[in-house]
């Protein structure tokens, strides 16, 4: 990774030069066998729609607050780098009725509609399906997101030092989360490039968003990220974790 790299979405950009075609995301739901995996070069042009989406259709500015009520998820992790790359602060968890706008799963709809700003709803179905029905007082990201750019350029610069997180609370500017992600690199076990992390922790702390996505990203790593593991036996994890040469876990 390059060493000026000063937020997340700067350490997207380095990824993308250094080896777009290698594994970034690989996303399983043992609840509904879903896998998923995306390239650099792929979740980086899902974050150049997401952030033309916030910023074009939603008209998201720097130091906007987006209520992330979301799952680990690969689509989560999508959202949170096109946060960083407009410049809004991605409140993971975060109460609705304090954003500006607010990003919700199928479970969260009904929290979701405290927030009196735009309100976008997840599906989160295999393959980024779309609801059957967009949920009234919302709009589908699954529907609106294909339509947007594959390039996506920041109307101002996003300043490194301003709010870029808040997870359990706690606010991150965009350096911090990048000094942090790579000084806690090694206590994950996180040695560097090609190094593959399986997660089966929550986004809903730092230390689940730091194994599940800032980690591996900081490092030329990768994250096996894994909604519902408990439901995955040992045997079956054990496979897993052969199969996907995973170099460590956390869970």
């Amino acid at each position: 990774m390059n060493a000026t790299d000063r937020t997340p979405a700067d350490l997207l950009r380095s990824a993308l030069a250094a080896d777009p075609a290698r594994p970034l995301v690989t996303f399983y739901d043992d609840a509904t066998g879903e896998r998923v995996e995306l390239s650099v070069a792929t979740f980086a042009n899902w974050v150049a729609k997401t952030a033309n989406l916030l910023q074009g259709e939603l008209s998201a500015e720097p130091g906007d607050r987006v209520a992330l009520l979301l799952p680990a998820h690969w689509q989560t992790a999508v959202w949170l780098l096109a946060c960083s790359s407009v410049g809004v602060v991605a409140d993971v968890a975060g109460h609705p009725g304090a954003a500006d706008i607010v990003v919700s799963g199928p479970d969260t709809l009904e929290a979701a509609r405290e927030c009196s700003g735009e309100r976008v709803a997840l599906a989160l179905r295999p393959l980024g399906g779309r609801f059957p029905q967009t949920p009234a007082g919302f709009v589908d990201y699954a529907v609106e997101v294909p339509s947007q750019g594959d390039r996506f350029v920041p109307y101002a610069p996003v300043d490194p030092e301003e709010a870029a997180l808040i997870v359990a609370g706690r606010e991150f500017s965009g350096a911090e989360v990048v000094e942090r992600a790579r000084d806690e690199a090694g206590a994950l076990g996180l040695t560097g490039p090609g190094s593959r992390l399986l997660s089966g922790l929550g986004y809903d702390t730092w230390e689940g968003v730091a194994a599940g996505l800032y980690g591996p990203l900081a490092t030329g790593g990768s994250v096996v990220l894994c909604r519902n593991l408990g439901l995955l036996g040992e045997d079956a994890l054990a496979k897993r974790i052969e199969s996907e040469r995973v170099s460590v876990v956390a869970r």
